[in-house]
């Protein structure tokens, strides 16, 4: 069970009370992320997390890292397509003081123009990091293809050009536009009171002006053949992203999706990692995850394969897939897919951290929170062949997107352009 208050101004408040713990965990999180973006600020929402450490109002950057790791407690944020949040687990007592930290990073920033200066070389770097890790620069690949010419197909921490041009005045507007109160949550979780936790919310962010913030351009394409996009580099490993356009967060079938990725490749005794590692030893790594966002989703196979042996394993994975929009699933994986799914939400559940995510996301995504029950029973209603049904829509093979980098041959790109029906 959770508690939610809403200020006058349009902060969201959601806490869990978790008896038995030592910890709180707490995040302030904002509804704006990398699609809310124009082509000249890419990776503002994400540049912008970082400026946020380099001091407030009231607290040095020092002081923001020293006042929070010094009892004990971990610092951290993330930047998504749509959220940004700052987030702390610290032991119960020092809730306060860590609430005052976050509050005045997100409300009062200091933006000084000589830390984004500095910022944008740590960034720049950044950047060069994921282009030089190939697990991570195919899936950038992949958005391209997936959203093409739209904020979503386009990095996250933005370009080398972008970045560069990036202003302290640039990031300022950006803060102003985007944090306001009707786009912000307060979660927390653990050993706590819901009135105290309203009551630190309501002194930091009461007196705050109401404002809604910007909408998101909606992506409305639609895609009628495969695409592919190979990028060559000499590494002894080809990486490949195979993705597919999934549901939004709406979609009565998401539940159902998601059993989907676990049957085909969610854990060891899944489809994928039993056929192309265990019995053939193609690949170190293979799985399936799913992203649903405000207006579109994915849902995606990666996996890291031997060079020589990269046509092979696109085949076999795409045998797969027809495999079971053809004959379904059984009865046995189908059971065990379903009680992974519940036993690793219950496992995760168990965590402050963990609780405070599930509360924030679905608190700034939906507005609203559904419960570990409404979930069960979500689960609960799937049948088995609602499992098929899904496949049949969603691996779907004019609607293929494969991504790739590593050193591919002119053979092996004809010959997987062939297998993708080009």
């Amino acid at each position: 069970m959770y508690n939610k208050e809403i200020l006058p101004n349009g902060v969201r408040v959601v806490t869990r009370d978790i008896k038995g713990r030592d910890s709180i965990s707490i995040g302030i999180w904002v509804g704006v992320g990398g699609r809310f973006e124009e082509d000249r600020l890419k990776g503002a929402a994400h540049f912008l997390e970082h400026i946020l450490f380099k001091g407030s109002k009231n607290y040095s950057c020092e002081q923001i890292k020293t006042l929070i790791e010094g009892v004990g407690g971990a610092l951290n944020a993330f930047t998504s397509e749509e959220q940004t949040c700052f987030y702390a687990k610290i032991p119960s007592k020092h809730l306060h003081q860590t609430f005052e930290v976050l509050a005045d990073m997100v409300t009062s920033p200091k933006i000084a123009e000589r830390d984004v200066a500095k910022e944008k070389t740590v960034i720049l770097e950044e950047i060069k990091m994921y282009h030089d890790l190939p697990q991570y620069f195919v899936l950038e690949l992949l958005d391209g293809l997936m959203w093409p010419g739209h904020p979503l197909g386009k990095s996250l921490a933005g370009t080398v050009e972008t970045v560069t041009e990036m202003s302290g005045a640039d990031l300022r507007k950006f803060h102003r536009t985007h944090y306001v109160p009707q786009n912000v949550v307060v979660a927390a979780c653990g050993n706590l009171t819901h009135n105290k936790i309203v009551g630190l919310v309501r002194e930091k962010f009461g007196g705050l002006q109401k404002d809604s913030g910007t909408e998101y351009l909606k992506f409305a394409g639609r895609q009628l053949q495969p695409q592919v996009n190979f990028h060559k580099k000499d590494i002894e490993q080809m990486h490949l992203a195979l993705g597919m356009h999934g549901y939004d967060q709406w979609h009565d079938d998401r539940y159902t999706l998601n059993l989907l990725s676990v049957i085909l490749g969610g854990n060891m005794s899944s489809r994928l990692f039993v056929e192309i590692r265990e019995k053939r030893g193609l690949a170190y790594s293979i799985s399936c995850s799913l992203k649903a966002l405000q207006d579109t989703g994915l849902f995606l196979i990666r996996a890291g394969v031997d060079n020589r042996k990269v046509v092979e394993a696109v085949a076999l994975i795409l045998e797969e897939l027809k495999k079971i929009t053809r004959r379904g699933v059984s009865q046995d994986e189908f059971d065990r897919g379903r009680e992974y799914l519940l036993g690793q939400l219950l496992l995760g559940l168990e965590d402050t951290m963990e609780n405070m995510l599930w509360l924030g996301e679905g608190m700034i995504a939906k507005n609203k929170i559904k419960t570990l029950e409404e979930v069960v029973r979500a689960f609960a209603r799937i049948k088995k062949a609602d499992v098929q049904r899904v496949a049949k829509e969603i691996l779907d093979d004019k609607r293929y997107n494969l991504a790739l980098v590593g050193p591919v041959t002119a053979t092996q790109e004809k010959q997987l352009r062939q297998l993708m029906g080009m």
